[in-house]
């Protein structure tokens, strides 16, 4: 026997966003031997820098995406029984005003101008009464309330808006904590038995008779690993095109078209807990969410990204349509100085050929390439929404590769820290209060929607605030990085206070500095301990 040959797993996955992470769960809880590489921190990319929304895509029925509707809005639901803690049902309200337009691509405006000339790309009240009636009713909804029409003369939903906006629509979708969203996944995979590699780039990958052959490097150490696999999943995201090229080096056709969606994050500019659905004139739409207690969060764009190696921004161009955009809505005039934060990431959508970013598909693609050899599967686009049924579509396709594999399990198991009743929340935030009462009322919800039924896990023993260690700012302590370090693979300042949690908006450059400090000296002192 050679024992340099190394052990050889069912799938290894390429990838630590969202559809890599969701497959690599869904495969090992049917029993596959999972291995998963990332070449940064989890969800550093695309996946912690989404609208942050579990929803059905309102104008994707304008561009007859009924299918990718449909199913998205079935997984609203199955998603946030699954997940409580970092989803939750969310209102959104729908001004409407004469001057609301289509994008002239769609097959909606097409059509209408088709038929109705004299609408001249303008959204009627009609048809949008028409698409909420179908985004209600295709997804059969059992927990979220349906749509209702506001009179923002005398509703409070309207204080906040120009007093030219006297009637709106609400609906319903869900927030998601996406960042979170993919660690989570990650932990439940390697629970299951997959084995779950940060900070590991890939460096090749070729076929080697059925088996394919991987090298990797550790990004900290410079070590090298070889790994065999019976089949590579590319769930790359932005990257999906690069691996193809430079890492596998297998000639292909499909690709990704790279579209950049930025975001700005202000000051809390209105006092209730609804998203605003605003429409602009030139086709597109943005959102203006509570964020985080104290912050809203309005995006997003859509912009050509050329170069996947070129780390997205928020453009001043960007910054300024939003703000812009905002403005044609709030009485509150927005300008740069409101803005306390920024974010940019790239969408990977499936290259459709659309002659818009806008217009391109938001569908995912699933490609299986045998070229004669082991098998390779390639996931292009995809939305959060739908990642569940992305990695139950690809476990399709893997099964047919790799046979003997069990059938779908996901739908209605829940992740880690879930496994309470969507009403629950409130009841877990008072049993965490009265068990620690040393906590805050903002503290203690804050635990509960990072953890879940596992918050008092990660208090540990504490029977004080002392008890809790060192404490970083923003109720960070280090009981809580201890847990993220131990349990939620993360390393430095930067994956604790933008992806694990968003208290970087709290915490000054000065404290995000001594929690780096802090974090990078941790090993040396585990192995002391020892």
């Amino acid at each position: 026997m050679d024992q340099d040959r190394p052990k050889t797993t069912d799938l290894f996955v390429i990838g630590g966003g969202i559809n890599g992470c969701g497959i690599a769960r869904d495969a090992a809880g049917r029993g596959l031997t999972v291995t998963l590489a990332e070449m940064n921190d989890l969800a550093s990319a695309t996946s912690s820098a989404s609208t942050k929304l579990f929803h059905g895509g309102l104008r994707y029925l304008e561009y007859f995406e009924f299918r990718l509707v449909r199913e998205a809005l079935i997984e609203r639901e199955t998603l946030l029984r699954a997940m409580p803690h970092i989803s939750w049902p969310m209102r959104f309200v729908l001004p409407y005003h004469r001057d609301m337009r289509f994008d002239s691509e769609t097959p909606t405006s097409r059509l209408l101008g088709l038929f109705m000339p004299w609408m001249k790309g303008r959204r009627p009240a009609w048809l949008i009464r028409l698409g909420l009636f179908l985004y209600d009713t295709l997804g059969g909804r059992q927990i979220l309330p349906g749509t209702q029409r506001l009179d923002l003369r005398t509703a409070p939903e309207g204080g906040p808006l120009q007093d030219r906006f006297e009637k709106a629509y609400e609906y319903s979708d869900c927030w998601v904590e996406d960042s979170r969203l993919v660690v989570l996944n990650a932990r439940d995979a390697e629970a299951r038995g997959a084995k779950i590699l940060t900070r590991t780039a890939v460096l090749s990958a070729e076929r080697d008779g059925a088996l394919w052959r991987i090298e990797t490097e550790d990004r900290e150490t410079g070590a090298r690993q070889t790994h065999s696999a019976r089949m590579l999943v590319n769930a790359g995201g932005p990257w999906v095109g690069d691996i193809l090229q430079s890492k596998v080096r297998v000639n292909t056709r499909e690709g990704v078209r790279l579209v950049r969606g930025s975001h700005i994050v202000t000051g809390r500019l209105y006092d209730h807990d609804k998203c605003y659905f605003f429409q602009g004139t030139d086709g597109r739409i943005i959102f203006a969410i509570p964020y985080e207690t104290d912050f809203t969060l309005i995006g997003t764009t859509d912009a050509e990204h050329a170069d996947p190696a070129q780390p997205p921004e928020c453009t001043q161009k960007e910054r300024q349509y939003l703000l812009d955009f905002a403005n044609t809505y709030f009485r509150q005039k927005l300008s740069d100085a409101d803005i306390v934060w920024t974010y940019s990431g790239v969408r990977p959508l499936y290259d459709d050929g659309a002659s818009s970013a806008t217009a391109a598909t938001r569908d995912y693609t699933l490609k299986i390439d045998k070229a004669g050899g082991a098998p390779l599967l390639n996931v292009f686009g995809g939305k959060i929404t739908t990642y569940r049924r992305l990695a139950e579509s690809a476990l399709e396709k893997i099964g047919a590769e790799l046979p003997g594999v069990i059938g779908p399990w996901t739908a209605g198991v829940p992740l880690p820290g879930g496994d309470f009743p969507v009403e629950g929340f409130e009841a877990l935030v008072d049993d965490l209060t009265a068990r620690f009462p040393f906590l805050t009322p903002f503290h203690a919800r804050r635990l509960c929607r990072a953890y879940g039924t596992e918050a008092a896990q990660a208090l540990g023993q504490a029977r004080c605030a002392e008890d809790m260690g060192r404490d970083f700012g923003a109720t960070l302590t280090e009981a809580e990085v201890r847990w993220l370090m131990d349990k939620e693979f993360a390393r430095t300042a930067e994956d604790v206070v933008w992806r694990r949690n968003k208290l970087g908006l709290r915490m000054d450059a000065d404290q995000i500095a001594a929690l780096d400090a802090w974090m990078a000296d941790r090993p040396s002192r585990a192995r002391a301990a020892e």
